[in-house]
């Protein structure tokens, strides 16, 4: 489908990392906690509208390289699997503790979204990692291919958001009172990071 090998993967793939904690889930808990639902969906639109910026710089440089370089290309993708299954195993090896604290401001819940994801600096990596391995060369589609890609992560950030944002705003306090949970979604995320990284190298 648009060039994209296997997307049923890829839609696999973008809602396991939609699910891990890290900063774009926390501006949505701490956004919907400040501002009630309406906050916690601005935080949703200001996170999408920041990985598109980022996805976007991501597929400039992976474009260029596909174009100029097939075999660095592939190059790529290994590298990609390879950073996949080092994320895994670094979310495994982590030991539990308190989490960053995001000091959201009242009102500004989409700027303040936009700029938590830009400023994060592992999503430019991560977003350079991950498209390589789900472009298929022969039926590479250029622009098209990545429009179909980033308008599906779009997509399902909005729905994945959407979700945590009503989850979060009927559990708020439940949560915070188990901070368990979230050191167990954690893990099992690592787990399927690290078994995805080894299973797209081993299939190259």
């Amino acid at each position: 489908m648009f060039g994209i090998a296997d997307y049923g993967a890829f839609v696999a793939a973008i809602v396991l990392f939609l699910a891990i904690p890290g900063p774009g889930n926390l501006a949505l808990i701490t956004s919907t906690s400040k501002g009630g639902i309406a906050g916690g969906v601005a935080a949703t639109f200001g996170i999408i509208a920041g990985d598109q910026v980022l996805l976007w710089l991501a597929v400039a440089g992976v474009s260029a390289l596909l174009s100029a370089y097939p075999a660095a290309f592939h190059a790529v993708q290994w590298a990609g699997a390879a950073y996949l299954a080092w994320l895994g195993w670094r979310m495994l090896a982590a030991k539990p503790g308190q989490g960053p604290v995001l000091n959201i401001k009242p009102h500004h819940y989409f700027r303040q979204a936009t700029v938590i994801t830009l400023l994060n600096p592992k999503a430019i990596v991560f977003y350079m990692a991950f498209f390589p391995l789900f472009v298929d060369p022969a039926r590479h589609q250029g622009v098209a291919t990545f429009a179909a890609m980033a308008a599906t992560i779009a997509a399902l950030t909005f729905l994945y958001g959407l979700v945590a944002v009503l989850l979060t705003h009927q559990l708020a306090e439940r949560l915070r009172s188990k901070p368990s949970i979230t050191t167990l979604l954690n893990k099992i995320a690592g787990v399927c990071l690290l078994g995805f990284g080894i299973r797209l190298a081993l299939s190259r």
